[in-house]
């Protein structure tokens, strides 16, 4: 008796699972939009607050490197552009004043003229008077040219100032996206430098399933298609999930050995993206089959 129902059972079970094979249309595994984050600056890491497995925000502080020194400069700089500023008010007064004796001598000049038409004064004293007044006009652009000095040593001060808090910008972490840390490569008060990988993170909220598909195939595919993603789902009957169509290689590859094809014989494939919503169930390196012909209407 059980080996008459093994023997009705077990076409069935072979049906069923060749039915499935029939009905996808290429194979694969999930992967994940995976993201290195290295430090910026140099120095110890006197916080890190990241662990696997925890969610984190674009924009968040999870740690900084020792920035001291870099306070220490923003001071020194800062100091000396005050020191430097302060000799701007006597510039500007001496200017002032020279500005002042400029006036009195072309009062002066003016007098001299009406004069030497009466030929009440010589010519010399007129002469005298306009080279008194030339080298006044020399002197005021002199000062005025050791003004523009004063204010370009500050602004090249400032710049350096915005050099430094650019420096301290970056020894503070920030993270710059979404999703779920990975892996961890560093710890406090370690030394940190630049390039140096600090985290992996990913954005597990969209699975990709990278398939492969044989030349036969391509006409089926377009970018921004809708397709249906089938998944192992032992706990539930909704096996089904809707993805579409975001990448498809240019350029054929001889096909990988861990992943297989409609037609086994086939020695060139091309590789094809798939964004898939994540409900939780994916996970990376998960397997997938894809249905190119038939959506998920559901």
């Amino acid at each position: 008796m059980q080996k008459f129902i093994v023997s009705i059972l077990l076409p069935a079970l072979l049906a069923g699972c060749s039915g499935r094979n029939n009905l996808s249309d290429a194979y694969g595994n999930f992967e994940s939009r995976e993201y290195l984050i290295s430090a910026e600056g140099q120095g110890k890491i006197l916080r890190f607050d990241v662990e696997e497995g925890a969610v984190l925000s674009v924009g968040q502080v999870v740690g900084y490197i020792d920035t001291v020194v870099f306070h220490l400069q923003k001071q020194q700089l800062e100091a000396r552009i005050r020191a430097v500023g302060s000799q701007k008010s006597g510039v500007r007064t001496q200017i002032a004043v020279q500005q002042s004796q400029k006036k009195t001598l072309l009062i002066e000049k003016v007098r001299l003229e009406k004069l030497l038409e009466d030929k009440a004064v010589t010519g010399k004293q007129v002469d005298d008077l306009n080279g008194k007044l030339n080298t006044l006009k020399a002197q005021i652009n002199a000062t005025r040219s050791k003004y523009e000095t004063i204010e370009s040593e500050i602004q090249a001060l400032k710049a350096q100032v915005r050099i430094v808090e650019d420096q301290l910008r970056r020894n503070i972490i920030v993270n710059p996206v979404d999703g779920t840390v990975l892996e961890k490569f560093a710890e406090p008060f370690e030394m940190a430098m630049p390039g140096k990988t600090l985290y992996k993170i990913a954005d597990l909220s969209t699975m990709i399933l990278r398939v492969y598909i044989s030349g036969d195939q391509l006409a089926s595919v377009k970018i921004g298609q809708e397709v249906r993603v089938i998944i192992d789902d032992p706990d539930t009957r909704q096996n089904s999930l809707s993805g579409r169509v975001t990448w498809v290689a240019g350029r054929s590859e001889f096909t990988p050995k861990i992943i297989q094809t409609r037609e086994e014989r086939v020695n060139l494939v091309y590789a094809v993206k798939v964004e898939v919503p994540n409900d939780g169930r994916l996970k990376i390196g998960m397997p997938g089959e894809l249905v190119f012909s038939k959506p998920l209407t559901e």
